[in-house]
């Protein structure tokens, strides 16, 4: 039986976020694209005009529909970074 109060997380195995923190999936994809082709992709102002990763982590907490559009963008990413990886692995 389990017991009130503990903080055991729920299994999420769909969810591909789930145990990722908004800093890691914003760190890798500003190291995957650099800060001019992630605002090219999701054009904010806080990836296009003096980015930095406070400014945005900032903004993208305050912002439900920046947050989804990365998050988006960081799991097709990731789907895009494993086919790749398995098409180079079949030959």
């Amino acid at each position: 039986m389990a017991e009130y109060g503990t903080n055991t997380p729920t299994p999420q195995p769909n969810n591909p976020l789930h145990g990722l923190r908004l800093i890691d999936i914003l760190e890798f994809l500003q190291s995957k694209y650099g800060w001019k082709k992630l605002g090219e992709k999701i054009p904010i102002r806080c990836f296009t005009h003096d980015p930095s990763l406070n400014s945005s982590l900032k903004f993208l907490r305050k912002t439900d529909w920046a947050r989804t559009k990365v998050e988006a963008l960081y799991i097709r990413t990731i789907e895009l970074d494993q086919a790749k990886q398995a098409k180079s692995g079949q030959g």
